[in-house]
């Protein structure tokens, strides 16, 4: 079966990690999309249009992520990887703690499975799978795909995950900073053990936290206490952390973005926002981006575009 002429629209949702105990555990989908549309052409390789984020900084060939991930789908599936051209409109920051890498790779795999619609059937489970393959861990892939608050956990099977819907009462805020943090270097930065109390405190944060999240938000000031990673990693990002000691003495649930330095207010009123957004702007001493975001409860989708709708 030909697949010239084929057309595919993907929507992604960016995503915050960990929300403060649930490290590599807990993600949740957020209303800042990218968009991509890939058509299938006659010539060989990959073209890559980037408009938004990313233009003129990222690949525009077969080594931007996008592309791999699409590669990597095809070759899961031993199909041939036909010549592709792009369009990626971004909107989620890089660098920033927000889940850019991880909608890339969830944009190409979305993409691959609407181009291969009728010819091999990719489930739920191996969507998960492929990007957990290509990001190293679940927990920002799983609320990309799947929208929502997710748990992502490992097997001998591989990853696994549990979608829950948040409480309408539950407003995000992230701040996003102009500078960026690598994740591989918020990583280098935790150490190999923890105490064991600390262990214990963070197990019942966590179970505090979904609680928190999908019943009681008025605990969430409680339930975003954290010991297992944030502190470790506060000398990379002082500012962000910083503030979030601010916004927590103002009984604000104000923790790190992912690996940051975006940080991520998980507010149980939407007029907490603006008490938020107000003390950061008068004590920060550089520029933060407020995005007042919802929660996204659909994850990414995937629409195929009739061929002769095609110019």
């Amino acid at each position: 079966m030909t697949l010239l002429g084929r057309s595919v629209v993907v929507k992604v949702p960016a995503t915050t990690a960990n929300l403060g105990p649930g490290f590599d555990t807990l993600g949740l989908a957020l209303s800042l999309y990218d968009e991509l549309t890939v058509t299938v052409r006659e010539e060989p390789g990959a073209f890559v249009d980037v408009i938004g984020v990313g233009a003129g900084v990222v690949p525009t060939d077969a080594s931007n992520l996008v592309v791999t991930a699409i590669a990597h789908t095809f070759a899961a599936y031993d199909q041939e990887m036909p010549g592709l051209h792009l369009t990626a409109r971004n909107s989620i920051p890089h660098g920033r703690g927000m889940g850019s890498s991880g909608a890339a790779i969830v944009s190409g795999i979305m993409a691959a499975k609407g181009l291969l619609e009728g010819i091999v059937e990719i489930n739920s489970q191996a969507l998960l799978a492929l990007a957990t393959q290509m990001e190293g861990h679940p927990d920002n892939v799983a609320p990309a795909l799947f929208g929502g608050l997710t748990i992502a956990w490992m097997t001998p099977q591989g990853p696994q995950h549990k979608k829950l819907i948040v409480h309408r009462g539950v407003s995000p805020l992230v701040f996003v900073p102009e500078t960026t943090m690598s994740t591989a270097l918020a990583r280098s930065l935790q150490p190999a053990s923890v105490p064991h109390e600390d262990a214990i405190f963070n197990v019942s944060r966590s179970a505090l936290l979904i609680a928190a999240l999908i019943q009681s938000p008025e605990l969430l000031l409680a339930a975003t206490e954290d010991k297992l990673h944030q502190s470790y990693r506060a000398s990379a990002m002082p500012e962000t952390d910083a503030l979030i000691q601010l916004l927590r003495a103002n009984d604000l649930a104000a923790v790190v973005s992912g690996a940051g330095p975006s940080l991520l207010v998980l507010c149980s009123d939407p007029a907490q926002r603006l008490v938020a957004a107000d003390l950061v702007a008068a004590n920060s001493t550089t520029p933060w981006l407020p995005l007042m975001l919802a929660v996204d409860f659909k994850g990414a989708t995937v629409v195929a575009h009739p061929v002769e709708t095609l110019a």
